[in-house]
């Protein structure tokens, strides 16, 4: 369900976070940038693990800013195929049943996923 991902992006540093250490700051601008964010044919990213390895940082001409190849770990939500999760219905229309797990509410079930007979009185709404 939970798993740990190796990434690598170049993180680029406002100079208003330079006088802060590094790594908070760049720890800081990952999560701002992937924490609840689905990233495809990754996942859910929850939030930063560690950061690995850093490299070089360089400045360029016209922007203030640092840019920072950085190496981290990421916890990411990605469920496996065929594995049984527990939610509540949010509701159910003809798109299918919402579902939500507590910190993931965008889960659709589509009506051809759902287990058979399964019926939709449309006068019952969720």
């Amino acid at each position: 369900m939970f798993v740990v991902i190796e990434m690598v992006d170049t993180v680029r540093t406002p100079p208003w976070q330079f006088q802060q250490k590094l790594n908070d700051a760049i720890a800081e601008q990952l999560n701002k940038k992937l924490a609840n964010k689905v990233v495809y044919n990754v996942g859910l990213c929850i939030c930063l693990y560690d950061i690995t390895k850093l490299e070089d940082s360089f400045i360029f001409p016209g922007d203030g800013a640092s840019h920072t190849k950085v190496h981290f770990r990421y916890v990411v939500f990605r469920p496996f195929l065929d594995e049984i999760l527990v939610g509540k219905i949010k509701g159910c229309s003809q798109e299918g049943v919402y579902v939500t797990l507590g910190f993931f509410d965008d889960i659709l079930i589509p009506p051809e996923s759902l287990q058979q007979p399964a019926k939709l009185y449309p006068f019952i709404q969720y």
